[in-house]
């Protein structure tokens, strides 16, 4: 019997189980073949993504292990850009969480050469910006490497850098993390106080007010001893013997009075406390926003937010205020993950629940939407393909509640309510591979999503969770657009590149589509993991690989679309 070679060698259409020939795609944790990003890319992707959680295919553990490495041949191979990089992303908000980026410094501390690790220590400030982070890094950063003088002397500086009001806002507000304090950090650091406000405050840090009565606290948050000294050395910040005395305090009307006078945050006031209704409504007044979207509930069970009271108005108002939430660098993320907590009634941790009031759901609905900048639209059509596989729903985002899969259903509706000629469909392979059907009735594989950009975010992402699941075949969308003789300028797949079904490569799938159809369209693939695999051909200059869900992504897609 005669051999059909093309069927084992071709390149125009190859089975997504096999590599495409001449390529160099490896294989990916689904099975299938993808291309290898390379180290600098992951280590982006590792920036903004992180990698809690693990994805569907590969656990935590192992993805750690790989970013690790990747970032490591790019602190070795370029340390000063690595550097630079870290500072770009961690100060510019376009991640969830900061904590990618100070493991990265504190991997650039243990593997950088001289001059790299001088950079990184030179910027600790820059990427641990909150004590919090700072904590974070001391924990990363010792189970690397020793305590050296560079180091040490780099603690020092974050201490020794700010004014002395804002060291005892740091100290009273991050206290301690990770099993680490201000006091550890300062005995280990040994910095030199550059006046006598801070070396009162780092007294303060190392042995408390011990030695500071009752009397003589509450006294001196009064007014009543303004030019009284903490010891031999200079009077401490009014906001730390604010917080001593909210410590001491015995009655609801004297903590109120204290964190309206002195701006006292959530974390300076007594846990016996935090159940008073009053309490909360003096924090709410000035409480950043960021803290406010994360004590809705609480806020909520407490009946602050009842029926037309106060509380509730200036907690919407806040949430519409544009540019309240960009000047907060909120991540649109961070909002996503509060709504669908605060919507559900309960937190994903601990006993605490609430009847959500809907105009808070709405608010934060809008906020959503608000995070993100002005986007001029590309005014192409814009087939938007949502991978709604298995693996999608298994990968959580950025160590969130959010799967890849809600995300990928929030981050379209946003390009959707941009764009007027847009098409939204969710792709899912059949379980025995290929084109044939596997749910019954519809297009095989492909379900047409109908969304309207007046649905409220819980809408949009039931309606997703609802389509039925497959294995993962991210061609199905360019075959779909030729099969109804779609002409599209541009395709944007929402995926974590696990594709591994499907008997053509989504590359080769695009090619195909170009050729008979749109000459120029390109592929935009999101990727909602931070693994080290992608769809885009890198050798295709109008496939372009994306990842992350700040406010610039839209803009990024519209422009590239556009061309």
């Amino acid at each position: 019997m005669a051999i059909n070679y093309a069927k084992i060698f071709n390149r125009r259409r190859t089975p997504q189980s096999q590599p495409i020939p001449g390529s160099n795609q490896v294989p990916n944790s689904g099975g299938g073949y993808s291309w290898q990003v390379d180290d600098w890319t992951r280590f982006d992707r590792f920036l903004i993504l992180g990698a809690e959680g693990g994805t569907y295919y590969i656990t935590e553990r192992d993805l750690v292990k790989q970013n690790h490495d990747a970032i490591v041949r790019c602190v070795k191979a370029d340390g000063i850009r690595a550097v630079n990089r870290i500072i770009e992303i961690s100060d510019s908000g376009r991640a969830p969480k900061n904590d990618p980026a100070s493991f990265a410094l504190a991997l650039v501390a243990a593997h950088g050469n001289t001059e790299t690790k001088a950079l990184a220590f030179q910027n600790l400030g820059n990427v641990c910006r909150i004590g919090t982070h700072l904590f974070h890094f001391a924990e990363y950063v010792n189970a690397l490497r020793g305590w050296g003088r560079g180091l040490r002397n780099a603690v020092g500086r974050w201490y020794v850098s700010r004014e002395a009001d804002d060291l005892a806002h740091q100290a009273v507000k991050y206290q301690q993390r990770d099993g680490w304090s201000h006091s550890d950090l300062l005995r280990l650091a040994h910095p030199k106080a550059p006046s006598r406000e801070h070396e009162a405050v780092f007294r303060w840090m190392l042995n408390g007010t011990e030695s500071l009565g009752e009397r003589e606290v509450k006294r001196k948050v009064r007014g009543e001893d303004r030019v009284a000294k903490y010891g031999a050395v200079g009077e401490l910040p009014k906001f730390i013997e604010a917080f001593e005395c909210v410590k001491r305090s015995s009655n609801v009307i004297e903590v109120v009075k204290l964190i309206d006078q002195f701006d006292l945050p959530r974390e300076a006031i007594p846990t016996q406390w935090l159940n008073e209704v009053a309490v909360w409504d003096a924090l709410l007044v000035r409480m950043p926003m960021t803290a406010m979207i994360r004590n809705l509930g609480k806020m909520t069970s407490l009946g602050l937010l009842a029926p037309f009271s106060d509380a509730k108005r200036l907690i919407i108002h806040k949430l519409k205020d544009e540019t309240a939430l960009k000047r907060s660098r909120i991540h649109p993320l961070a909002v996503l993950v509060a709504q669908k907590i605060y919507a559900q009634g309960h937190g994903d941790k601990g006993a605490l629940k609430w009847s959500p009031v809907s105009e808070i759901v709405d608010a934060l609905d809008e906020a959503f939407y608000a995070t993100f900048s002005n986007v001029e639209p590309c005014n192409k059509p814009v087939l938007l393909a949502l991978d709604v596989s298995g693996s999608m729903a298994g990968s959580m985002v950025a160590g969130s509640c959010i799967g890849a899969r809600e995300a990928s259903a929030a981050m379209a509706l946003i390009t959707a309510a941009t764009e007027p000629e847009h098409e939204i469909i969710a792709f899912s392979a059949p379980s025995r591979g290929g084109y044939g059907g596997m749910h019954g009735g519809g297009e095989p594989g492909i379900t047409r999503v109908d969304l309207s950009q007046r649905m409220r975010l819980a809408e949009v992402i039931k309606r997703i969770e609802a389509i039925p699941m497959g294995g993962t075949d991210c061609a199905l969308p360019m075959l779909w657009a030729a099969r109804n003789k779609l002409n599209g300028s541009g395709f944007v797949t929402y995926t974590d590149s696990e594709t591994l079904a499907g008997n053509i490569h989504p590359a080769q799938a695009l090619r195909q589509y170009r050729s008979e159809f749109v000459g120029d369209a390109k592929a935009i693939v999101v990727g909602m993991t931070s693994n080290g695999f992608t769809l885009a051909d890198p050798n295709d200059r109008g496939m372009l690989d994306v990842v992350g869900f700040d406010t610039s992504v839209p803009a990024v897609i519209a422009d590239f679309v556009r061309g």
